[in-house]
């Protein structure tokens, strides 16, 4: 884990090319460390992402029967077609991060919805793009791999940019799948009829599909269908996860992807992709309270400055952002701490890609 760095309200050294924003800090003289997430997942009273707010906001949940069903959807298309959005849909409460910009999310996000007896795990992977650097094609090898290695692929196409330059590609590599392949044409709220039912027929006739739903995974149209007819594809098996379970990463891991995604939305274009964040400490403090301390890496003193903002305002408003959502989530006060560090080649750095979850690719 990177060296972590607290403020002097903390009475602690500084260091060079790092800043950090955050909450007054609580003071409790003991405090109770939660295990490294890369040693054990976290248990759900420590903080998996799945409290009883995000679960409340799933729906009714089953408990499974002699019937049960239990498999791996991997949910692929391009950048910005909306993936990350349906997966929140199906499973009815926010487990990846969305944001308005392409190529937000670099790493596998698992959500779990149910349907009946059947456990549905949906793997949200990375969008899949022409890579040009070593993240890039560790992000773009994830996709393909999770749709390999699942029960059944839902390809999700934004409608209204039909299967341009960027979708042709990942159309022709999809016919290659030697699983069921379910073809989700997304946002058909902003396509005229004629032409969406033109895409339809230049899908079937290109991909040997299972089925092909027409969806507006922002607006819900057409998600439970397709929640349905997914749970029917999942093989007899008993469930992998609780029934209370909403995803399967560690708190740590999803909280550094909370703060990520309000970095996305404040920032530059350039600067959220030069970038990433790991969150280095998860502290108990007093009366329940959490202290979180989280280091955004940067790749130049230029972007770290950008980061930090006039007057540090720019991170202020990130980490004000992304502690109120990660409060709503664990349902307890949390303060914190965001610090800033120019790593040049963090981008190379095998660690990284291991605390993102990707493999490193050796070229």
């Amino acid at each position: 884990m990177p060296e972590t760095r607290k403020n002097k309200a903390d009475a602690l050294p500084d260091a060079e090319n790092d800043e950090a924003a955050g909450d007054a800090p609580a003071t409790e003289e003991h405090h109770t460390q939660i295990p490294e997430y890369e040693r054990r997942r976290l248990p759900e009273e420590d903080g998996g992402p799945v409290s009883a707010a995000l679960a409340a906001e799933s729906g009714t949940r089953h408990a499974p029967g002699a019937g049960s069903r239990c498999g791996f959807a991997a949910v692929i298309g391009a950048p910005n077609a909306g993936k990350s959005t349906l997966v929140n849909a199906l499973v009815g409460a926010k487990v990846s991060i969305v944001t308005h910009k392409a190529q937000t999310t670099r790493t596998r996000v698992r959500g779990i919805a149910l349907n009946g007896e059947a456990q549905i795990v949906l793997v949200d992977t990375p969008g899949i793009f022409a890579p040009k650097r070593r993240l890039d094609r560790a992000m773009v090898e994830t996709a393909w791999t999770e749709a390999r290695e699942a029960d059944v692929a839902v390809l999700v196409v934004d409608a209204a940019r039909g299967f341009d330059d960027t979708v042709d590609p990942i159309v022709n590599e999809a016919a290659n799948l030697k699983i069921p392949l379910i073809l989700a044409l997304n946002k058909v709220d902003k396509i005229h009829k004629e032409k969406l039912l033109a895409l339809a027929g230049e899908a079937s006739d290109r991909l040997k599909l299972d089925s092909l739903f027409m969806i507006s995974a922002l607006s819900g149209d057409g998600v439970e269908d397709l929640r349905a007819f997914l749970a029917a594809r999942m093989p007899y098996g008993p469930w992998l996860f609780p029934e209370d379970q909403i995803a399967d990463a560690p708190l740590r891991q999803w909280a550094a992807e909370i703060t990520r995604e309000k970095m996305f939305i404040r920032l530059h274009e350039e600067i959220p992709y030069s970038s990433t964040v790991e969150t280095t400490s998860w502290k108990t403090v007093r009366k329940g309270a959490v202290r979180i301390e989280q280091t955004i890496f940067v790749e130049r003193e230029s972007q770290r400055k950008i980061v930090l903002g006039a007057k540090g305002q720019a991170i202020k408003h990130i980490s004000m952002e992304a502690r109120k959502e990660i409060e709503e989530a664990i349902e307890t006060p949390v303060h914190l701490f965001l610090f800033v560090k120019v790593r040049e080649n963090w981008a190379d750095d095998p660690e990284r890609y291991r605390e993102m979850g990707l493999d490193f690719p050796k070229k």
